[in-house]
Formats: C-alpha cells, sequence, structure tokens
C-alpha cells in the first residue's frame, strides 16, 4: 500500500543569471513500512528530493501526494502541522542546539507543535518519553550532556530520538551517516533498521553508498535528476 506518490517532480535552482534544473521529471513511490533507500552520486538531487518530500521547499512543477492528500500546494499552516506530526527528518548535520541537553534538544518539535503553556502543562510526561526514546537509541548515560560533550553517532543518535518524539508516519533521512567513520555508520543503520521491522516504520534514506543502500527493503538510482 502506497503511503506516499511523487508524480513528474521538477525543481530548478538560480545561479546567477543560469537556471539548474536539479529534479527533472521525478515518479515515485514510497510504501507503507517499507525502508526505501535513493542511492545517486554527489550533485544528482537526492538531497533536493527529500526536502520537496518534506515539505521543506515547494517544487517547480508536480505533485506530491500522502494518504491520498496532494500536500505540496498546502498551507504554510498545513505544512508545518505534517512536518510536525506525520513526515519528520533526520540530516548528516544534526542540528542540535547547542545550548540545550540532549532531552531538551529531542523535546524541541513537540515545544514547537504545542506551544509554551500546553507544553508545561506536559512537560512531566513529555519528558518521560524524550528519555525513554533517548533509552531506545543507546544515550540513557547520556541525558545531562550537551552535543559537544557527545561523540558524533551520539549527535545523530540524538537527532533520530528527535525525529521520533512526535510519532510520525515517516521518517526521511538526508545522508545520515555522512559524517560518521564505518563503524559508527553501521550502528545508525542498524538502529533504522530496527526502527523500520519493529515499529513498521517508513523510511526514506539518501545515501551515496552502495553497502548502506543495500541494507534497504528496496532501492532506486538516481542519476541526471531522475529515478531510473
Amino acid at each position: 500500500m502506497s503511503i506516499m506518490q511523487v508524480h513528474d517532480l521538477k525543481k530548478s535552482f538560480t545561479k546567477g543569471p543560469n537556471t539548474i534544473p536539479v529534479l527533472k521529471g521525478i515518479n515515485m513511490e514510497v510504501h507503507e513500512g517499507e525502508f526505501l533507500s535513493i542511492i545517486g552520486q554527489s550533485g544528482s538531487g537526492k538531497s533536493t528530493l527529500l526536502h520537496v518530500m518534506g515539505l521543506l521547499t515547494h517544487p517547480d512543477e508536480g505533485e506530491i501526494l500522502y494518504g491520498g492528500e496532494r500536500i505540496d500546494n498546502q498551507s504554510e499552516r498545513r505544512r508545518d502541522y505534517l512536518r510536525n506530526h506525520d513526515i519528520s527528518m533526520i540530516f548528516q548535520f544534526y542540528h542540535l542546539l547547542p545550548e540545550l541537553d540532549i532531552v531538551e534538544n529531542v523535546l524541541t518539535p513537540l515545544m514547537i507543535s504545542e506551544g509554551y503553556w500546553k507544553f508545561r502543562f506536559n512537560a512531566k510526561e513529555h519528558r518521560e518519553r524524550a528519555k525513554e526514546l533517548l533509552d531506545r537509541v543507546g544515550l540513557a548515560h547520556r541525558l545531562k550532556h550537551r552535543p559537544n560533550e557527545l561523540s558524533g553517532g551520539e549527535m545523530q543518535r540524538t537527532a533520530i530520538a528527535r525525529a521520533l518524539i512526535n510519532s510520525p508516519k515517516i521518517l526521511l533521512a538526508d545522508e545520515p551517516t555522512g559524517n560518521l567513520d564505518r563503524s559508527t555508520e553501521g550502528g545508525i543503520i542498524d538502529l533504522l533498521r530496527g526502527l523500520n521491522e519493529k515499529e513498521k516504520l517508513t523510511i526514506v534514506l539518501v545515501t551515496h553508498n552502495p553497502s548502506i543502500a543495500a541494507g534497504a527493503d528496496r532501492t532506486v538510482s538516481l542519476v541526471d535528476g531522475v529515478i531510473e
């Protein structure tokens, strides 16, 4: 069963007087509960595709359907809601807030989605959920640490816990092991694989690494802006 569909998606960027086409008509389906990898060389448009699917940027043409609903042309309020509740994302560079400990970093999506007073009312319950998620990603011993006290792998695990705090239906992973050494890389992929198998979380991962892509249920190739 399809959870997300991408139809004839096109996206270009302007650099000086030049228009550079990046996505040139992407057609793709994401099946509910699958682990899908999108493999492609640097500059092939992988991250751009994921950012459009994650509603972080608008396509120039085409459409994205989620659960049968077109979402790329929704209002900013609706797009924000979907990003906070249904479609979550992890990035290569973690994007953790240095002044917060890792529990507080994990809680930031809830702070944003609920607002100050509702979040404060539910703060105890929310902190317990954040701690449970950090325990699941192997960081129960790091709860009072800030990002600058963590390794790269620990920061990425924190980012994964943060992405799960609102119980999303789809997790988009943008080169999540790109800054990690090979042994740490394997641990992150095993963690994502476990989330997919045990919780049926739908995961879409982009990578340039064939060995990482091989761990997915299905792999598609992005070459020169189109899916092959």
